[in-house]
């Protein structure tokens, strides 16, 4: 497991984050404080508070490389 900090302020970004890593057939959390939530949710990100970073859990034995390469417009 691989843990990076993210930021989603907007709109537009959350729905760009959701289509980026739907691509990878690996599973991803989102942390913030005590929820964590389906990163592949758009729902379940609308829940959580978007002004701070957030903490990305990337469940991936492999690959973890191109899955970074692709979050980099997020990361903090």
């Amino acid at each position: 497991m691989k843990q990076v900090q993210i930021s989603l302020n907007s709109i537009d970004k959350v729905k760009s984050f959701v289509n980026d890593i739907t691509r990878f057939d690996c599973d991803f959390d989102l942390v913030s404080g005590r929820y964590v939530i389906d990163a592949k949710s758009i729902m379940g990100i609308f829940s959580l508070d978007l002004s701070k970073p957030i903490d990305l859990h990337i469940h991936s034995e492999n690959g973890a490389d191109d899955v970074l390469e692709a979050l980099k417009p997020y990361l903090v």
